[in-house]
């Protein structure tokens, strides 16, 4: 349980797939039902390389005619009817599927079966449907597809031929009635030097990674910055990349409801997008009108681009006004044919909210929130360091510490407040992941499960205890298999919901060296133990040796023993100090996330 289950933002921005025809490998794409329009930030092609044939050129109400799509590969599609006279309204009857493994039916404008869309992304030439005419038809019909070949490369409302019905007037309405496409993008520019932190803190408003870091002389910088300019803000950001760089604004320090902007590598060129985020979805690509001054810069592993938007958007959506105080996330992550795909590390996020267009500041972040640190820390402390020496306590010291301490051998209330402290610990880490993420997190595979598993079983054990028959009790060897048997699982489980945890991005520690210090952790333990273990068998067959040959030697056997518990007093003190130095190792790292 080291760390909440799956998180962030953050994921935050990056988690993609956008709500569209191709983001959507299973086809349903009802939100895309009216304009028929991927949101993925690119311009549609222009000359349709797809075609829609018909079985007959009239109908009428009652009748099925069968639709043919056809042309080069494609992965995604969404076809649809509409009056020809109108064809902004409402898709028109309903369709039957021919092939259900390559099609699909969708409920467009309430009416079911209104649109048919892919069912995967595997590439195909020719779909074909019926589609039905409905009591209520208009006099002219006209199909429109929407086909994806690629991330990048789709076409909007490729038109069919246009039915109609017997003993109607002709069709007259040009074939430029389907609505014209927008075929231009803002333009952007080249950067001709690298980005610079003069300013920051004085002109600038700066948040850095590696804190103070220089993007022009270190490669590993991340660099965000925004710099007032009367009524607008010019945003400069920079990072070491090869897919795509991003800052999110949030009114809080989870994922969702976010006005995000992104800098994605394209071939040799940078697309400068925004986008928001709704819940813990993936990003929604965004019009990229209100970004002026838009420009990049690839050098060196390097990704920088820079644009200007105004402080206050009136009638935009979701962007968000920059005269208030928002979470700043900075996120990167692998992108591939114009596609982000999820970031491969927490986001960093703000300390506290900040407002960009105030006095200019120079911040940090951590791509750990403080929370998940708690929760990593506590579990640390209680499953690596109290359980283990209360284990080591109760195993090997009770002839050590057998004297009476307020009521009970000293052993036992040492054993005792180890074990509660580790229940105590265990409770309040269990409940951190909860507060932070407000319920169950689906993304952190079986670390959470793992984590309940093991909270179950400390509150076990708090009751077995609770009920420990007397010494004599016939049933006290049933209880104390019962009680080692619980308490061994419950270790062996929290290790390894530890190692699982340390993998998770919510608590980001660095690279292969945390498993080789768990590693080492658990090995020093066992270590530990296998001394002690050794010792233990040593010392009981001098008592056998002793024994069978009945020598009565009161002060040899005295000295013996005071020599075995001094031994095992310094392997206890040798294990506390490395587990300490351990431990501080640990919370160390964790704290400068």
């Amino acid at each position: 349980m080291m760390v909440v289950p799956g998180y962030t933002l953050g994921a935050f921005i990056l988690l993609l797939h956008v709500k569209s025809v191709a983001n959507y490998p299973n086809g349903r794409v009802t939100k895309s039902c009216h304009g028929m329009i991927p949101e993925h930030g690119h311009t549609p092609q222009s000359d349709p390389a797809h075609n829609i044939s018909v079985s007959q050129m009239t109908f009428k109400p009652g009748d099925q005619i069968k639709v043919t799509l056809s042309g080069p590969p494609f992965k995604g599609f969404l076809l649809e009817a509409r009056n020809a006279e109108d064809l902004s309204g409402p898709p028109v009857g309903s369709f039957t599927l021919i092939d259900s493994q390559m099609s699909q039916l969708l409920t467009c404008e309430d009416t079911q079966g209104s649109a048919v869309s892919h069912t995967n992304s595997h590439e195909k030439t020719e779909i074909k449907v019926y589609w039905n005419a409905p009591s209520s038809a208009p006099n002219h019909i006209k199909f429109l597809a929407t086909v994806v070949e690629k991330y990048r490369i789709y076409w909007v409302k490729i038109p069919s031929p246009v039915i109609s019905q017997p003993n109607v007037l002709p069709f007259t309405t040009p074939e430029a009635a389907v609505e014209p496409m927008p075929t231009t993008l803002p333009p952007a520019s080249h950067l001709t030097k690298s980005f610079n932190t003069s300013d920051c803190g004085n002109k600038k408003f700066c948040i850095r990674s590696p804190e103070n870091c220089d993007p022009e002389k270190e490669l590993a910088c991340v660099f965000l910055s925004f710099t007032r300019d009367d009524q607008s803000v010019m945003v400069e950001m920079s990072g070491p990349s090869k897919g795509y760089l991003s800052f999110a604004l949030s009114h809080d320090q989870r994922m969702g409801d976010d006005d995000a902007y992104m800098c994605i590598r394209e071939d040799q060129t940078v697309r400068i997008q925004p986008a928001h985020l709704v819940g813990r979805s993936h990003p929604v690509m965004d019009p990229r009108d209100p970004l002026e001054d838009m420009a990049w810069r690839l050098m060196d592993g390097v990704m920088q681009c820079s644009f200007r938007r105004n402080i206050t958007l009136p009638g935009v959506k979701n962007r968000f006004d920059l005269n208030a105080s928002y979470y700043i996330f900075l996120a990167d992550g692998a992108a591939a044919d114009g596609r982000i795909h999820k970031h491969s590390q927490q986001p960093l996020i703000t300390y506290e909210k900040y407002n960009v267009t105030g006095y200019p500041q120079n911040v940090g972040g951590s791509h750990s929130l403080l929370l998940l640190k708690v929760h990593g820390a506590l579990m640390f402390v209680a499953w690596m360091t109290t359980v283990s020496i209360g284990v080591l306590i109760a195993r090997f010291f009770k002839p050590v510490w057998s004297k009476a301490l307020f009521g009970d051998a000293a052993w036992f209330q040492v054993h005792r407040i180890l074990m509660l402290t580790t229940s105590a610990l265990t409770f309040i880490a269990f409940l951190l992941p909860f507060i932070y993420r407000r319920g169950w997190n689906w993304h952190a595979g079986y670390h959470p499960y793992l984590g309940c598993i093991v909270m179950v079983l400390a509150v076990l054990q708090l009751l077995l205890a609770a009920s420990r028959p007397p010494l004599h009790d016939p049933r006290r060897q049933m209880f104390n298999w019962t009680h080692w048997s619980m308490g061994t699982a419950a270790r062996i489980i929290a290790v390894a919901a530890m190692f699982l945890g340390m993998d998770l991005p919510g608590l980001n520690l660095p690279g292969p060296q945390k498993t080789s210090a768990m590693i080492g952790f658990v090995a020093w333990h066992v270590g530990a133990e296998i001394v002690l273990e050794i010792h233990a068998y040593r010392l009981s067959r001098k008592d056998e040796i002793l024994d069978d040959d009945r020598i009565q030697i009161l002060q040899s056997f005295t000295v013996a023993e005071g020599e075995g518990h001094a031994f095992k007093k310094i392997v206890l003190a040798i294990y506390v100090c490395g587990n300490l130095t351990f431990l501080i190792i640990f919370l160390s790292a964790i704290n400068r996330l």
